[in-house]
C-alpha cells in the first residue's frame, strides 16, 4: 500500500512539506510506503478546453506536473493534499493543481481514502481546508481525519516543529490513513469491492 502526499507549495521544503513529512514518517513506522511529490510550477490553470473529458485517459491537455502526479495516482491508494495558506485559501498553485487533476483524473482519486493538511503562520487554515475537502467530497473518496483539525503553524520550516500539538495531529492523521488502508485491504480481500458508480444525474437551476 502506497500514500501520495502532494506538496502545493511553492517552497519544496518549506512549512508544507515538514507538516507532510511528518505524516509520511509515521506512515512509514506503519508499514505504509509514502512519496511525496512537489507540484513546483504549472504550465496553466483549467482553461475548460474539456480535452481530457474527450480523450477519457485521465490526463490533461496540459503535460506538466498534473498529469506526472496522475501518472503517480495510477497506484496509489490514498492521498494527503498539503498546503501553506494564502489569503485564507489554499495557495494559487494548490488550487490550480486540484482543479486540473480532479478534473481530468477523477477515476484515479475515487473511494481512495484522502486527507487535505493546511500550514499557516496565523490562520486561514480552517477556509483552506474546506476549501480542499470539497474536491474529496465531490470525488466519492473516504476523508481520513484527526483528533483536531489538520493544520500545523509556523512561518519557516524550522518553527514547525515546535507546533507539538501539530505535530501530534500529522502523526494521528497517518495512523488514522494507515488504519484505513488496511481495512480497505482486508475488504477486499474478502470480497468487498466498492460501490458501482451510476451515470450522473446533473439538474441545472436554468433551463
Amino acid at each position: 500500500m502506497k500514500v501520495l502526499l502532494i506538496n502545493g507549495s511553492p517552497h519544496e521544503r518549506g512549512t508544507t512539506y515538514t507538516a507532510l513529512k511528518k505524516a509520511a514518517d509515521t506512515l512509514e513506522q506503519l508499514g505504509i510506503k509514502t512519496e511525496i511529490f512537489h507540484v513546483g510550477s504549472l504550465q496553466s490553470v483549467c482553461i475548460d478546453c474539456r480535452v481530457c473529458k474527450k480523450k477519457g485517459n485521465n490526463r490533461c491537455i496540459y503535460d506538466d506536473s498534473v498529469n506526472e502526479a496522475l501518472e503517480k495516482a495510477e497506484t496509489a491508494d490514498g492521498f494527503i493534499f498539503g498546503t501553506p495558506v494564502h489569503y485564507a485559501s489554499a495557495s494559487g498553485l494548490m488550487t490550480a493543481f486540484m482543479d486540473r487533476a480532479f478534473y481530468a483524473g477523477s477515476d484515479l482519486f475515487r473511494y481512495k481514502p484522502a486527507a487535505a493538511v493546511a500550514c499557516a503562520r496565523r490562520a486561514g487554515t480552517t477556509a483552506a481546508l474546506d476549501q480542499m475537502n470539497k474536491y474529496m467530497t465531490i470525488s466519492c473518496m473516504p476523508i481520513v481525519s484527526s483528533q483536531y483539525w489538520n493544520m500545523v503553524h509556523g512561518n519557516i520550516p524550522e518553527d514547525a516543529p515546535k507546533d507539538e500539538e501539530g505535530m501530534q495531529i500529522m502523526e494521528t492523521l497517518a495512523k488514522n490513513m494507515a488504519w484505513l488502508l488496511k481495512c480497505i485491504e482486508i475488504g477486499k480481500k474478502n470480497g468487498i469491492e466498492p460501490p458501482d458508480s451510476e451515470p450522473q444525474v446533473r439538474t441545472n437551476f436554468i433551463r
